[in-house]
């Protein structure tokens, strides 16, 4: 199974030395191996012990603000105590190498971002950084929190309104960066997809339009996705030693 899968990371590294446009889309695979617990597992994902209706979406925020943030505040102090691990700074590496224009991300904890990667497309939206839903008024997370410690409902300075993390709840919209990750799909010859099971839409929807214009495929996930089919070239494995031996093979 090593050499296979030692096999495979040397091709890839073949793609990514090759490619003249290549992306990365990541998942919760890769924030699961900073400590962060991912939502959908059917053991211990989140949704196996909270509501997403009732702490992940608009209408629940709106609903129970005092509720959704009892949710939140564990979350928060697990997103400020995780660090970067080996793909995020791999990732950066590419980058800075000039073999990765960007990365696309359903993760909201800023990792990339903190790992050093420069292009990070937040899907999903990013916790760092709060915002009014009726002002839009930003705010840094950490204020939004101070603000929870004291109000326990946070509000706007400026007009009242209820202040929220800037990520994405269920039913919102996406932000404008999957505007610009669509774009940039577009232009891609390489697409290197990493610890996400591609079930979320509509950015899963991103691998099959990288595929459409053209661009190869990489997938490395631990279980399989529905867009393996397409892809040439997937490896399950855990990420970080997969990573580890794609590392030797671009050094």
């Amino acid at each position: 199974m090593r050499d296979e899968v030692k096999h495979k990371t040397r091709q890839i590294a073949e793609l990514l030395r090759n490619s003249e446009y290549a992306l990365a889309l990541t998942g919760a695979g890769v924030s699961t191996e900073s400590g962060i617990p991912d939502f959908r597992s059917p053991n211990n994902g989140l949704w196996a012990k909270y509501d997403p209706m009732e702490v992940a979406s608009i209408q629940g925020f709106r609903n129970n603000p005092a509720r959704f943030y009892e949710f939140w505040k564990l979350r928060f102090g697990v997103l400020t105590q995780a660090q970067p691990n080996v793909t995020h700074h791999f990732l950066t590496d590419m980058e800075q190498r000039g073999q990765l224009k960007g990365v696309i991300t359903q993760n909201i904890d800023n990792l990339h971002r903190r790992a050093g990667s420069k292009t990070v497309y937040d899907v999903h939206g990013n916790y760092a950084r709060g915002m009014c839903v009726d002002c839009e008024h930003e705010y840094p997370i950490e204020t939004v929190f101070a603000k929870v410690e004291t109000q326990r409902i946070p509000l706007c300075d400026h007009c009242h309104g209820l202040l929220k993390p800037d990520v994405v709840l269920f039913g919102e919209l996406l932000p404008s960066s999957f505007e610009d990750a669509m774009h940039e799909t577009s232009r891609c010859d390489f697409m290197f997809v990493l610890g996400t099971s591609l079930e979320v839409h509509p950015v899963a929807d991103l691998v099959p339009q990288a595929k459409s214009v053209g661009a190869k495929v990489a997938i490395i996930n631990r279980d399989p996705t529905p867009y393996d089919w397409i892809a040439d070239i997937v490896i399950h494995s855990q990420l970080g030693p997969t990573v580890e031996l794609l590392k030797q093979e671009v050094a």
